[in-house]
């Protein structure tokens, strides 16, 4: 097969895509008929042409081929990117820690191959767990065990499900496959623009779960992480807590997939003599907009239809040395409850698979780096997000509330005086409180600096009644488990730190991706 790229209208038809292959190429109608869309993303940067930028591959005979990737810069060889494994020959069945799309993808690539995984989740079922975050919401009771962070799926299922592939390699490709055999959309496949939607996540979870078992993985849930069985500088067991009770797990391989709010676990590993370093990452609040004028910021007053809600990524680079920036931007969604500490306050946000509820919002993040945590202690950056989060709970006036300010207010140190118009969409509850009540000064001022930036670069962004929602403090982990090229933890034979809490992605597809690394890196072994 051949590809080349095109561009066509943002309401197309596959006729538009027929047209512009032949304007491209010397082609006739026959050999366009069939057309694979290897890549697609929206440019909307010209209001008065928006449009798609197109990959797009074709299968035609050897010599015909041959011919036309004679036409410098228009065509190349398309690359199926198909990964290839081995079929497992391991001494003791694989350990999976964490169920988030590092380690299902993880645990899905070593099922496959014949390994039989044991994967532990602290957390519950995603249907169970759904249970747990409503009761969040609706009652303002927390169980730290199972919330939007812990669980099947972990916290990208109660996310906007994006899927950022970047570029395309057999890794996002074996994942986002098995994400279409689970049941997502199959334009998943060739969308640079991708999302799944909560709604859908869910069922595609659960789906994988079904498959795991199938190969003959075992699931262990509501089961914690312990601690580490090492001989000679290797893992020999995994001790975990399930019902009350200690079991000892013995493995050869761990894949530590435990994502970036486990704390008591990363404190496990600590005593266990595993190389971890501090690692920057942002904290800041969540703004929310009305979607119809997020809609009318990007695409303009007369866009094509059937475009779908609009996103948005901004950053800036103040004068101060920090940079602030856009973060997990949800078209027409909520924020969310996300914390798993009890007496803390944390959001995050999520859409449905429709997009199509009257806010937008996205995190805007001001980045801190080791030299704010103000400690030696490798884990030092917790205890930052901690003290955020408490205050952000006492802002917030207790009962798990947020602190909530109109944007105005924020920008201008006024107190309000008058009612919002954009209604905070955070379930559980909110106050009225400043992030000056909650957040370090030096995050504040670098704040208020941006959405000056920001509304230079994008007017309108500036809207007096946007709803500022805190804190945001868990976008990735505060820290980095050291790993060598083999994946494995410095110093520590089989054990395989892996994903975001790792400190080696960031999302579901590079989380997954990462994952499957791993897996690839356990069967592939000598």
């Amino acid at each position: 097969m051949i590809e080349t790229e095109i561009r066509v209208p943002a309401a197309y038809t596959s006729g538009d895509v027929r047209s512009a292959l032949r304007a491209r190429l010397p082609l006739s109608e026959e050999e366009v008929r069939d057309f694979q869309i290897v890549k697609k993303r929206l440019s909307a940067a010209d209001k008065t042409d928006i449009h798609y930028k197109m990959t797009v591959a074709l299968a035609l005979s050897e010599d015909r081929e041959s011919g036309l990737l004679k036409i410098r810069n228009k065509v190349r060889p398309h690359d199926g990117l198909e990964l290839e494994l081995p079929e497992a020959k391991l001494g003791a069945r694989p350990v999976v820690v964490g169920s988030g799309p590092a380690g299902l993808f993880a645990a899905l690539t070593l099922a496959e191959s014949g390994a039989r995984p044991i994967i532990v989740e602290r957390g519950l079922p995603v249907e169970e767990r759904a249970e747990c975050v409503r009761r969040l919401e609706l009652f303002g009771i927390l169980n730290p065990e199972c919330n939007v962070q812990f669980g099947e799926g972990g916290a990208g299922t109660y996310s906007d499900g994006k899927l950022k592939v970047g570029s395309h390699d057999k890794y996002k490709m074996k994942v986002l496959r098995a994400l279409v055999e689970a049941g997502a959309p199959e334009e998943i496949l060739y969308s640079m623009d991708g999302h799944l939607g909560t709604d859908k996540l869910s069922h595609i979870v659960r789906r994988v779960r079904e498959r795991l078992i199938s190969l003959g993985a075992t699931l262990m849930f509501s089961t914690r992480l312990v601690g580490i069985n090492l001989k000679d500088g290797r893992v020999c067991a995994a001790r975990v807590m399930c019902d009350g009770k200690e079991e000892i797990i013995e493995t050869e391989n761990i894949v530590l997939a435990i994502g970036h709010s486990a704390r008591d676990t990363f404190e496990v590993l600590k005593k266990t003599g595993v190389i971890m370093e501090p690692r920057g990452f942002g904290i800041g609040v969540r703004i929310e907009h009305p979607r119809e004028h997020v809609d009318r910021l990007i695409y303009g007053e007369c866009a094509p239809q059937g475009l779908g809600s609009a996103s948005y990524h901004l950053v800036t680079h103040l004068d101060n040395g920090r940079s602030v920036y856009s973060f997990c931007m949800c078209p027409g969604g909520t924020v969310v409850a996300a914390t798993s500490s009890e007496g803390g306050v944390v959001t995050n946000g999520m859409s449905e698979y429709l997009r199509d509820g009257s806010s937008s919002n996205a995190a805007f993040l001001v980045s801190v780096t080791p030299r704010d945590f103000a400690s030696e202690d490798p884990l030092a950056g917790f205890e930052l997000q901690r003290k955020i989060e408490e205050s952000a709970y006492l802002a917030g006036g207790g009962g798990y509330l947020a602190p909530t300010v109109r944007m105005e207010d924020f920008v201008k140190k006024t107190i309000p005086t008058q009612p919002c118009t954009v209604l905070p969409s955070y379930p559980v509850g909110t106050s009225t409180a400043s992030p000056d009540d909650y957040l370090p000064e030096y995050i504040t001022d670098s704040l208020r600096a941006a959405i000056a930036d920001f509304e230079e670069y994008l007017p309108g962004f500036y809207y007096p009644d946007a709803v500022m929602t805190g804190a945001e403090t868990r976008s990735t982990s505060p820290v980095r488990i050291l790993r060598d090229g083999s994946y494995e933890a410095i110093g520590i034979k089989g054990l395989y730190p892996t994903g975001e809490g790792a400190g080696y992605s960031g999302g579901i597809i590079s989380s997954a991706a990462d994952g499957v690394k791993a897996a690839e890196a356990i069967l592939t072994k000598k």
